[in-house]
């Protein structure tokens, strides 16, 4: 089970801790934790917070994330910004929402890398780390383990985007459903998975047919079967398919293949095994796609 570990400053957002919260809270194996220099923690928004005081022992597979406060009440001791930037150190993930990304940067490991914090803050943290490279007009940026989120909503994002890195695509979009959020798009980027990219939408028997492909994408899933499993027929569920996705279910399997075919593809596999690993008879096939 992995841990995640939210340390508390006087002042904090709720939103900036509840929304990450409510994510890996609702994705399974997650143990949460929350910790403060002093008990109980102040809210921005009035509410106290109890916290823990002793950090329970971490490991490199556990996530450190440091939430957002009202810009010009946070403050951390010397002790806790060492303890955040040996969690990194030691192979941990260390995240952060809005003016959280101060604590990083007072912990030295915003020093050559990108980052992002909330957009009224942007101007004076550049001036206060000049090593880091502020990137505006995002939702969150990683670099090596430092994950950096805009603000406010973006932490659930930001939320998101870890869990489909660690337990796939598929178990971030049903993470999403539940919340009845959508998986957005990282500022002017895409996200990395075309699983959340065409979740954005709130059509439930779409859900359940993307359901059925994200879990089986390499087989053979005609289009009639789809239909019946969601109780509907073909020419309906290809109508609502299309206008919930921009897809229709074939070229939606099709894209997740590709997708998975082109991580196998960078990470050694030769094109033929990589499109016979994703349910392609050939590479022939694999390359079309792929020239589009």
């Amino acid at each position: 089970m992995n841990r995640v570990l939210f340390v508390l400053t006087p002042q904090v957002h709720l939103l900036d801790l509840a929304g990450p919260a409510q994510v890996f809270s609702t994705a399974p194996g997650y143990r949460l934790h929350y910790v403060a220099e002093a008990s109980p923690v102040p809210t921005w928004q009035g509410v106290p917070l109890c916290a823990e005081l002793e950090w329970p022992a971490l490991d490199a597979g556990d996530l450190l994330l440091v939430p957002g406060w009202r810009s010009g009440y946070g403050f951390f001791t010397p002790a806790t910004l060492e303890r955040i930037a040996a969690h990194h150190a030691a192979g941990g993930t260390v995240a952060s929402v809005c003016a959280g990304a101060d604590a990083l940067g007072r912990a030295g490991l915003l020093d050559g890398r990108r980052c992002t914090t909330h957009h009224d803050l942007q101007d004076a943290f550049a001036r206060r780390y000049p090593k880091a490279t502020v990137t505006r007009d995002v939702l969150y940026v990683c670099d090596d383990r430092v994950v950096t989120s805009a603000g406010i909503a973006s932490g659930i994002d930001l939320a998101l985007h870890l869990v489909a890195q660690r337990h796939g695509p598929a178990i971030a979009a049903r993470v999403a459903r539940e919340m009845v959020v959508y998986g957005r798009r990282n500022g002017d980027e895409q996200q990395n998975s075309a699983m959340l990219r065409h979740r954005a939408h709130l059509s439930d028997v779409v859900h359940r047919v993307q359901d059925r492909i994200d879990a089986d994408f390499a087989a053979v899933l005609p289009l009639a079967g789809l239909a019946a499993g969601a109780g509907v027929s073909e020419r309906t569920l290809t109508r609502l398919f299309t206008a919930a996705t921009g897809r229709t279910p074939l070229r939606y399997q099709q894209l997740l293949r590709l997708e998975r075919a082109e991580y196998l593809i960078g990470h050694g596999s030769t094109a033929e095994s990589a499109a016979r690993a994703v349910g392609f008879t050939d590479a022939r096939m694999l390359r079309r796609l792929r020239a589009r």
